[in-house]
């Protein structure tokens, strides 16, 4: 039995004094062995962390203490290595970045839908679509008939959104992310610019695989998360991708097999862009974390950032 509990969690709230929390939470989660990364910011909190049972629930707990935290969004799996390698708080300007000023989910987002009635809503004809999520996820996984916005980051979804989705065009838009963090921002960036109904997973592709039987599901692939286990599939349970410390794709068992792929330095996607001194950097950086590695009996995934746009979002 996994032993290993990984929460993904966030919530918007106003958090006026964010910065006097960082290090109250800090020691929290190292006196808990608890690790991974938290954001904070003026509109929330978000993060994936991980820990045994005990550790994730104190600091549940704890956040949970506040009262403005109370209603905090978690997902919870499990894996037999701990994915993470160090404890984190970051303060941060957003704690998903989109870069528009003005977009608030606690004043305006899209409709929820639950994973039971997804399949229904993205079947109808009428209803748009969209990934919301970068390249690098989408490439290994997405819904059947989504539409990918060839993003390289989430600050590039507000581009996408204003130059090719049209209210008048797209009179129905159906989103979706990882965990619903960002699916937050961008439904309420659609509710800016005009649309009128604007629909979102409600707990992300995580919160589907989790509940729907893969015999039922319209989703086509796997899910790329942001911690050590970089992929998972149907039922959460861990896939067989890694990550390319090259270019930060996640590369498949298949990938593995060919000649381009070198642990640490390349993989077939990025092979012939890297240049002959990046192969040399990155063949010695993987020889100081294997020589580390050894030596700390650490899980063989480096430690994922989720400031990357989201932690399970």
């Amino acid at each position: 039995m996994s032993s290993i509990v990984v929460a993904a969690l966030y919530r918007f709230v106003t958090l006026e004094n964010y910065r006097q929390l960082q290090q109250p939470i800090l020691e929290l989660m190292r006196s808990a062995g608890v690790r991974g990364t938290l954001l904070l910011a003026r509109e929330g909190i978000n993060g994936t962390v991980a820990g045994d049972r005990s550790g994730i629930d104190r600091l549940l707990a704890f956040l949970r203490g506040d009262p403005r935290i109370e209603g905090l969004d978690v997902k919870e799996s499990c894996c037999d290595e701990m994915p993470f390698k160090r404890s984190r708080v970051r303060l941060k300007k957003e704690i998903v970045t989109l870069g528009v000023e003005g977009i608030d989910p606690q004043r305006s987002v899209g409709t929820y839908v639950d994973p039971q009635q997804w399949n229904e809503l993205i079947s109808d004809p009428e209803v748009t679509l969209v990934d919301t999520r970068n390249d690098y996820e989408v490439a290994i996984g997405t819904f059947r008939g989504a539409t990918n916005p060839h993003t390289r980051s989430f600050r590039d979804f507000p581009e996408y959104a204003e130059n090719k989705l049209d209210p008048e065009k797209h009179p129905k838009v159906a989103m979706f992310c990882t965990g619903g963090i960002r699916c937050e921002k961008s439904t309420a960036l659609l509710k800016q610019l005009g649309f009128a109904e604007v629909y979102h997973l409600r707990g992300g592709i995580l919160k589907y695989l989790e509940e729907i039987d893969e015999d039922e599901s319209l989703w086509e692939g796997e899910c790329f998360v942001f911690d050590g286990r970089v992929s998972v599939g149907h039922g959460l349970r861990e896939s067989d991708h890694v990550m390319c410390f090259g270019c930060g794709w996640p590369v498949t068992g298949e990938q593995q097999q060919q000649p381009e792929y070198i642990p640490g330095v390349q993989c077939p996607h990025c092979a012939s862009t890297i240049t002959d001194e990046q192969r040399r950097r990155f063949r010695e950086r993987q020889r100081q974390y294997e020589q580390q590695s050894r030596v700390e009996r650490s899980p063989r995934q480096a430690d994922s950032d989720a400031s990357s746009g989201e932690s399970h979002g």
